[in-house]
């Protein structure tokens, strides 16, 4: 009987399936876009994945990430880690607390790759210059309005914080946020997968995905 990954496993074949599943990932941020990569990630056959966010759903995430109402003012992370194991019996480790300076290098100890989906700049920074001091593989995933970008370290620059008095009350389509986490989700399973490191930005206008030279 075909297992729970058996059309990725034709798609990517047994070698490919098995780096997913052996490769330690960590996943930075669990909101719009790090809900729906985390997602995607477990049901491609990663099976080895870190999920850091202290924050707790609110209502206005619910058009925007994987979470039900009903989990309103849950940890993020830990809702996530539920929804994978209901969803594909993989144990996710969820860390419901801020990353800083102080555990990062904890926190990211043994990844073989990185993934930022952090909104803050603070938070991007801080990981940007610690993959690049550790020379860890490190993925940016980001939007603003209706563009989007999907970076590696060597290619990314951390962007200013959106500025006005409400840090949600900013445009926010749901489409553009499930189309980046899938481009990121696609590009880092071909760095797993294959060694590749491919930059993409997205211009929902137009529907563009553009690929960036390194």
């Amino acid at each position: 009987m075909p297992g729970k990954d058996h059309h990725e496993r034709i798609f990517r074949g047994d070698d490919a399936m098995r780096r997913l599943a052996e490769t330690p990932i960590v996943l930075c941020g669990a909101g719009a876009i790090g809900s729906n990569l985390a997602d995607t990630l477990a049901r491609q056959g990663v099976h080895r994945l870190t999920v850091i966010d202290k924050d707790r759903v609110e209502e206005h995430n619910i058009s925007t990430q994987t979470f039900f109402e009903e989990e309103i003012g849950s940890k993020k992370a830990d809702a996530v880690k539920n929804r994978i194991y209901d969803a594909v019996g993989v144990e996710v480790d969820a860390v419901g607390r801020e990353l800083d300076a102080g555990n990062i290098a904890k926190l990211l100890r043994g990844a073989a790759l990185v993934i930022d989906g952090f909104d803050n700049s603070a938070s991007r920074q801080l990981i940007t210059d610690f993959c690049r001091k550790e020379n860890i593989a490190c993925l940016h995933a980001g939007l603003a309005a209706d563009y989007a970008e999907v970076l590696w370290n060597d290619n990314y620059r951390v962007p200013k914080d959106a500025v006005g008095p409400d840090v949600c009350d900013y445009p926010m389509a749901r489409n553009l946020i499930v189309l980046c986490a899938t481009v990121a989700a696609e590009v880092a399973v071909r760095f797993i997968a294959e060694g590749q490191q491919e930059n993409y930005t997205i211009t929902f206008g137009d529907l563009r995905i553009n690929a960036e030279e390194r």
